[in-house]
């Protein structure tokens, strides 16, 4: 590898970028999850999270064929062809919808598993567990891009280790603002089940481009900090 090859670094520029954007939907997820531990821990448990993450997805780009037949049908269901990608993601999505909507509904119920008595080691470890199942569904698919995007290893390997450091460092604040606004998370948990439905409809073979879910998440946000600006103001004058 020419490390004075222009294209080598706008490659890992471009991957960079990609795995940030792609790692969204697992930030989003970890923020969700740990807030429902007690804060002394939350910290070590966003760590831990994307650390696995990391070790993943760098596991899996050295498994490269391995990797590339994950898009190889194994079966045919009435014309359907099958892959383990689409059961990964089929069943990646339903997770993130009952993970969803279970939040929703203790939010709406007032539930506070942070604050319960039970809320100690056991709830750690499913956090913990929780996180790890969803970085494997969101591993799949952020290298199936990198092996799409460059066929340079290392390329590959820097470009996500760069994306983990940012998102390990943007976790903290984005976890705090979910957990300081209530609308925050709402609309968070909101997210994370659109994003269950398109990897759903990616199993069954329907593609959801996911600049459209961006632009509505962003759209929801921008709302939202609309309101949080004008609640801001009416207490200034209260």
């Amino acid at each position: 590898m020419d490390l004075t090859d222009p294209q080598i670094w706008a490659s890992l520029l471009t991957l960079t970028a990609l795995e940030i954007v792609l790692g969204i939907d697992n930030i989003i997820f970890i923020a969700v999850v740990v807030a429902k531990l007690p804060r002394d821990v939350q910290a070590r448990a966003r760590v831990i999270g994307l650390s696995g993450a990391l070790v993943f997805r760098i596991v899996l780009l050295t498994t490269l064929v391995w990797i590339i037949g994950l898009r190889a049908p194994i079966a045919e269901v009435w014309g359907f062809a099958l892959s383990w990608r689409d059961i990964i993601l089929f069943f990646g999505g339903l997770f993130l919808l009952w993970k969803g909507t279970g939040e929703i509904h203790d939010a709406v119920e007032g539930k506070d598993e942070a604050a319960a008595p039970g809320a100690g080691k056991a709830a750690f470890g499913v956090a913990i567990i929780q996180i790890m199942a969803l970085d494997v569904i969101f591993s799949v698919d952020s290298v199936i891009t990198a092996v799409g995007m460059t066929d340079v290893i290392p390329v590959m390997v820097a470009a996500v280790i760069i994306a983990v450091i940012i998102m390990m460092v943007a976790s903290g604040p984005i976890s705090a603002f979910i957990q300081k606004y209530p609308t925050a998370k709402m609309l968070a948990l909101s997210f994370l089940m659109l994003v269950g439905v398109a990897l759903v409809a990616d199993g069954l073979h329907f593609h959801i481009p996911r600049g459209y879910l961006y632009f509505a998440i962003a759209f929801s946000v921008g709302v939202e900090a609309l309101n949080l600006a004008a609640g801001r103001r009416r207490r200034r004058r209260a």
